[in-house]
């Protein structure tokens, strides 16, 4: 490895890492040279970590970053730094723009948008069918084989509910070790549902959105993907129906994978009763007991990953009457401190876990190429700095990319994201997103010293 003085060199002192144990790491040209105490280099900018938790770059399987099409919604550059303000190095970008990512063309595009930008990588997400239509398979082949190299294919946002096109998916999509991300919603189900339904939805008179809607996707995709013999991912799990299904398919051997959105493991469909369109979103906000399944299944491992179906919308599309209001949450910002909050102030998950399910097992799940699940020498420098001590009240002021709907506003929530390294260049400083001028720079200068 080249350590030419045109890369960037940063010294972390003092680190707390994800195991409790204490480390300097030093990054050099992209990737980390050296763990230990009492390191030293000359020339490196020097960052105290004292009291700070560093963790692996955190990578997100489910963002909407709405380029092309929807740029007044998000762009690829705001959205990349809503991922670094959350700590994020990686995310995958869902295909429902306009053009639909359903082309070549366009995921390369996506692509070359994340590149520019620099903030984050950013991998496409390709369309499973021609427009989100359901009616017949996109280009899935092409996407995989473009410089994009697309693995995950996902109708996000809408279900592909016909059977044999799933099976067809599937199939294809195996012979390049590709994964169907399936948005499990029987639409036939779910006509006009504003909210989850049972008895609070009755008492709001808002028409409700079964739980069976979603586990009866999943109990028929479980069983195509065992009789192909292919790989299927199941987006935003939110019943406790669906944990015991995909449970049961782990159990029988079947290569199911799953997430779980950080607002479906905090929040409950009691919010509803405000009519605040803020939370607004598909799949709905369930039960208590749902949410307690959803906490419990990810510590056990039945539910794989965090992912956070960042969503943004303008503010017109939220501020209004709830049965016309967008569906959506933004949540790059907010992921890590929410899952503190749900899954590890009450002991379920340790820091080790945070980094499995927010980093580790979603790279393995998208087959991110080159992404570390620990931080050891030669391994890309993605890293997070966290504080776990700090508490905030979450504001307009901590959201970093265009959206302003999230449903955390004015909520306590512990930890806050202090630095974010993306291939040992920092694209957060003491808190703050460093400018796009000043990260492009940062990304070229790395790029010309790395080798």
């Amino acid at each position: 490895m080249s350590t030419s003085s045109a890369g960037i060199a940063t010294l972390i002192t003092g680190a707390t890492l994800a195991d409790g144990s204490r480390s300097d790491l030093l990054l050099q040209n992209g990737r980390i040279t050296e763990t230990g105490s009492g390191l030293s280099s000359a020339g490196a900018t020097v960052v105290d970590a004292d009291g700070l938790l560093a963790l692996p770059g955190l990578v997100d399987l489910h963002t909407h970053l709405r380029e092309p099409g929807y740029e007044q919604s998000e762009t690829v550059l705001t959205g990349s730094r809503a991922a670094a303000a959350g700590g994020f190095t990686s995310i995958f970008a869902m295909a429902n723009t306009s053009p639909v990512a359903d082309t070549a063309g366009v995921v390369e595009q996506v692509l070359s948008l994340g590149e520019q930008a620099a903030y984050a990588t950013v991998r496409p997400i390709g369309a499973v069918t021609v427009g989100l239509a359901g009616e017949r398979l996109a280009e899935l082949g092409a996407m995989a084989t473009s410089r994009a190299q697309v693995r995950v294919f996902s109708d996000d946002g809408f279900c592909v509910s016909d059977p044999l096109l799933m099976r067809r998916a599937l199939e294809y999509v195996k012979a390049f070790d590709g994964v169907i991300a399936q948005h499990a919603q029987e639409p036939r189900l779910t006509v006009g549902a504003q909210m989850n339904e049972g008895a609070l939805s009755g008492e709001l008179g808002l028409t409700g959105w079964p739980a069976v809607a979603e586990e009866s996707i999943i109990a028929r995709d479980v069983l195509l993907a065992e009789h192909v013999g292919s790989r299927l991912h199941i987006c935003h799990v939110s019943t406790a129906g669906s944990v015991d299904v995909i449970r049961w398919a782990k159990a029988r051997g079947i290569a199911v994978t799953a997430e779980v959105t950080p607002h479906h493991l905090l929040l409950t469909e009691e919010l509803v009763a405000s009519y605040d369109a803020r939370y607004k979103v598909n799949p709905p906000l369930r039960r208590r007991e749902d949410v307690e399944a959803l906490r419990a299944a990810l510590a056990d491992g039945t539910i794989d990953i965090v992912a956070t179906d960042h969503a943004p919308h303008p503010v017109e599309a939220k501020d209004c009457e709830w049965d016309a209001a967008a569906n959506g949450m933004v949540g790059l910002e907010s992921a890590l401190s929410v899952v503190h909050a749900s899954v590890v102030q009450n002991g379920l998950l340790g820091w080790n876990d945070v980094a499995r399910v927010l980093s580790g097992a979603p790279a393995q799940i998208g087959r991110l190429a080159g992404h570390s699940a620990e931080l050891v020498v030669g391994a890309v420098a993605d890293i997070v700095l966290y504080d776990p001590n700090a508490t905030r009240e979450f504001s307009t002021q901590n959201l970093a990319g265009k959206g302003v709907n999230s449903p955390y506003l004015a909520m306590t929530l512990p930890g806050s994201v202090e630095a974010t390294f993306r291939h040992g260049y920092a694209t957060v400083l003491g808190g703050a997103v460093l400018p796009a001028e000043q990260v492009a720079r940062s990304a070229a200068l790395q790029s010309g010293g790395a080798s």
